[in-house]
């Protein structure tokens, strides 16, 4: 049996110690695919909310609530589950903030924004926005109502991403909530819309 300064180190302390380390190393981490999810979730309620993406029990009692199956996590078995689960939450988005920001988007997607993106006058960005790309595309009495949509529309969307990094208790995740939701705007684009993809416009 090994002593250092004093203290004696046996076989069980020392792989205790090693538990508690890979604990707090693995305790806040960027949950990817769970960002992922909820940004599919959001977005595609958004473009087209008849497009349901959540998942719902058997049983339901058809009042539109939606249920996620419990993750089993291993580690609640060596009782370090609670730091775990703290540093790597389901991302929600059931907010009454984010519930509100997604209200108005989807509003204001049907009522004016769809028919930019159908035209072609409008195109989502690399960086999670909106922005007319082609006002040729738009005739001149519809211009200023749809760029007064799509400033609306940029400044709901930077809201959302850092409601949902603040609603999830990590405000420094907001920059990597934004990539999330800027590569689920495209992919869940429609045929013919358009989209930035490494500085150059490109159709679907």
């Amino acid at each position: 049996m090994k002593r250092w300064m004093g203290t004696r180190f046996t076989g069980a302390s020392i792989t205790a110690a090693l538990v508690l380390t890979a604990c707090v190393t693995i305790n806040v981490y960027f949950p990817a695919a769970e960002a992922k999810e909820a940004a599919k979730e959001f977005v595609e309620n958004v473009i087209d909310h008849a497009d349901k993406v959540e998942i719902k029990t058997e049983g339901e009692n058809g009042g539109g609530m939606a249920w996620r199956l419990p993750r089993i996590d291993p580690l609640a078995l060596i009782g370090i589950a609670p730091a775990y689960a703290q540093g790597a939450p389901d991302i929600t988005i059931k907010t009454p903030a984010i519930q509100a920001i997604q209200s108005r988007m989807e509003s204001r997607f049907n009522s004016t924004l769809r028919r930019g993106f159908d035209s072609g006058a409008l195109g989502f960005t690399s960086d999670g926005l909106v922005t007319v790309r082609d006002a040729s595309k738009l005739e001149l009495k519809d211009r200023v109502a749809m760029n007064a949509a799509v400033a609306d529309d940029n400044r709901d969307r930077k809201a959302v991403y850092r409601e949902v990094a603040v609603a999830n208790g990590h405000p420094e995740w907001e920059a990597q909530i934004r990539g999330v939701f800027a590569k689920q705007w495209i992919e869940s684009a429609r045929s013919g819309w358009w989209y930035q993809s490494g500085g150059a416009w490109k159709q679907k």
